[in-house]
């Protein structure tokens, strides 16, 4: 149907508030119900996940030939440094054998009781997304796969950070290089406690460490423990300063380029008991009997 160029003109001038409108709906929508929006956004990442995946397969064969035929051209270089390498590690076998002896001697003369092993499954980094988050991934995930929010994501080496939100079919791992990120971590020359803040830059910032105690460069960052599901002694990464007075973190784990995470579950590990001589609190609308020796006397 032919229309004027009046109408073509005032229809032009009213796209622009037209979509103004609808994006301060989806706003306000998403502030209302936003157990809705992340139900709808995880359905989304759900039916999308297998077309990441097949994305991401050519970039990882392409990245795997690129990286071989790089090998192909060091090899005699790579070689005298693998022969010298192996001459190290020979010597720190048999140093590690001798300490392995007599750590198991310690456990058996102190009857020691292992921790249970946690729980973890894997699941392949299918691509890189923001969604609420600046530094977070997408993983796909099998159906029957149990993973729980807030679980531990680790690669190789060490923390890439936790999981924030879980579909059917795929899960978001909130990196700890995320400006929402943050954890506290022990220094292991130092032995202070600090907290790690992501600022959404490849190296995350050191901050409330103690002013008497400065972390120390290149010493090692862990996990301390303080949270519930995170568990201590995880590897985060080593200290570097930027400039003077500014300690950061090089993380441990490859964060630019993930390709396979384990999700563990910590939050079932350790389990509490009860505090001996603990009184129960009562109910609401009920009121609590004391035992005979905490009652107050009469007369």
């Amino acid at each position: 149907m032919p229309v004027s160029i009046q109408s073509r003109q005032a229809m032009g001038k009213l796209v622009l508030p037209f979509l103004i409108l609808v994006a301060c709906g989806i706003i306000l929508l998403g502030k209302a119900d936003r157990p809705l929006i992340e139900h709808m956004r995880m359905q989304v990442a759900d039916m999308l996940a297998p077309a990441y995946g097949l994305v991401a397969w050519p970039q990882a064969r392409l990245r795997e030939l690129s990286g071989n035929l790089q090998d192909i051209r060091n090899l005699e270089a790579e070689n005298i440094r693998l022969r010298t390498e192996n001459a190290n590690l020979q010597h720190w076998y048999d140093v590690a054998a001798a300490l392995a002896d007599e750590n198991a001697t310690l456990k058996a003369n102190l009857h020691w009781i292992p921790d249970d092993a946690p729980s973890y499954v894997t699941g392949r980094v299918v691509r890189d997304t923001s969604g609420l988050y600046a530094r977070a991934v997408l993983l796909s995930i099998n159906p029957d796969t149990n993973v729980r929010k807030d679980g531990i994501a680790l690669d190789g080496a060490g923390l890439a950070g936790r999981v924030t939100e879980v579909g059917k079919r795929s899960a978001r791992v909130l990196l700890i290089t995320d400006s929402s990120s943050r954890l506290p971590v022990t220094l292991e020359s130092s032995h202070a406690a600090a907290i790690m803040a992501g600022d959404n830059s490849a190296t995350p910032k050191i901050i409330y460490y103690p002013q008497d105690n400065m972390p120390v460069e290149g010493e090692r960052v862990v996990t301390n423990g303080e949270i519930e599901s995170l568990p201590a002694g995880l590897p985060v990464g080593h200290v570097h300063y930027l400039r003077p007075g500014t300690p950061v973190v090089i993380p441990a784990a490859a964060l630019e380029h993930l390709d396979i995470l384990r999700i563990f579950n910590y939050a079932d590990a350790v389990v509490p008991p009860d505090a001996p001589g603990r009184i129960p609190l009562p109910s609401v609308g009920r009121t609590m009997t004391l035992p005979p020796q905490f009652q107050p006397k009469r007369g």
